[in-house]
C-alpha cells in the first residue's frame, strides 16, 4: 500500500533519488508519481490548490485553502513535520517558481486517531502565519454523503509524478476520475478499505490517478472539496483506484479547526 507523499528533493538530485528517497511510514511507502494521465493547468485556474513544501520550498504534498489562513491536507503528509519545517505556497503554478505567497505554519492539527493512511483518519489542518489572498474552496458538510455516488465525476490536482516511479511534474496538473462504489473498492483493497473514512476514485482500466507528491491535495466533486488524496496501490494500476479521505466524515473536525 502506497501513501502518496513524496520526499522533498532538490532539483539536481530529484531524478536520481526519486526511486529511493521516499518519505513515509514504513507501512505506507510513498509511491513515486505526479498526476497520471492528466493535463497541465495553472494556479490561477485553481487558486485554492496549495503547495506544501519544506523550509527550502521543495514541494512534497498538496493542500486545499479553505479559509484565508487554513489549509486542509493529509495527516500522513505531516508525519515527522513541525511548524518550523513546513511552508505553504499559494498562487504558484510551477514547483520551481518563485512567485505567489509563501507562508510559515503556526499550527499543525493532525486527527488524534491517525496512525497510518491505510487505517483511516488521514486528515490534517494547517494554520498559516500569513493570510492567502486567493479564492478558497468550499467543502462538503457532514450530511452531503450523496456526493460520492458511484460514477460521479471528481477532479484531482497536484504536482505529483506523471507515472509510477516517474519524476514529479514541474507544472500543476489536473485530471478527472469517476468515483467508485464502496463494494468495488472493497474488492480491490479488502479490509484496508474503510468505507466510513475513505472513498475511491478511478477507472477500472487504470490510466488516470494521483501519484507520489499528490498526497494531501484535493478531490473536488461539483466544485466542492470532497476528499483528500491519501493512498493507493501503485499509481493508475488497473483494478486499484486511488483512495481518498472521505471528507464528509471529518468536515465537522475541519470546521472546528477553521473556527479555532
Amino acid at each position: 500500500m502506497r501513501a502518496k507523499k513524496t520526499a522533498a528533493l532538490g532539483a539536481a538530485v530529484a531524478a536520481a533519488a526519486a526511486a529511493t528517497a521516499l518519505l513515509s511510514a514504513p507501512s505506507a511507502v510513498a509511491a513515486p508519481n505526479p498526476i497520471v494521465g492528466g493535463t497541465t493547468t495553472t494556479a490561477s485556474a485553481y487558486p485554492y490548490v496549495m503547495q506544501i513544501t519544506d523550509s527550502s520550498q521543495n514541494q512534497f504534498c498538496g493542500g486545499t485553502l479553505v479559509s484565508a489562513t487554513k489549509v486542509v491536507t493529509a495527516a500522513h503528509c505531516m508525519v515527522d513535520e513541525t511548524t518550523s519545517s513546513v511552508r505553504v505556497v499559494g498562487g504558484r503554478t510551477y514547483r520551481n517558481g518563485t512567485n505567489g505567497t509563501v507562508s510559515r505554519v503556526t499550527d499543525i492539527w493532525v486527527h488524534p486517531d491517525y496512525t497510518d493512511a491505510t487505517e483511516g483518519n488521514d486528515v490534517a489542518v494547517l494554520t498559516l502565519a500569513t493570510s492567502m489572498p486567493y479564492t478558497t474552496a468550499s467543502y462538503v458538510d457532514s450530511s452531503d454523503t450523496s456526493v460520492y455516488a458511484a460514477g460521479t465525476t471528481a477532479r484531482i490536482l497536484g504536482w505529483g509524478t506523471t507515472s509510477s516511479n516517474g519524476s514529479s511534474s514541474n507544472q500543476l496538473r489536473t485530471a478527472t476520475v469517476p468515483t467508485v462504489s464502496n463494494s468495488s473498492c472493497s474488492s480491490s483493497y479488502g479490509s484496508s478499505f474503510i468505507a466510513s473514512d475513505m472513498v475511491c476514485a478511478g477507472y477500472t482500466s487504470g490510466g488516470v490517478d494521483t501519484c507520489q507528491g499528490d498526497s494531501g491535495g484535493p478531490l473536488m466533486i461539483g466544485g466542492v472539496l470532497a476528499g483528500i488524496t491519501s493512498w493507493g496501490e501503485g499509481c493508475a494500476q488497473a483494478g486499484y483506484p486511488g483512495v481518498y479521505t472521505r471528507l464528509t466524515t471529518f468536515s465537522d473536525d475541519v470546521t472546528e479547526q477553521i473556527e479555532s
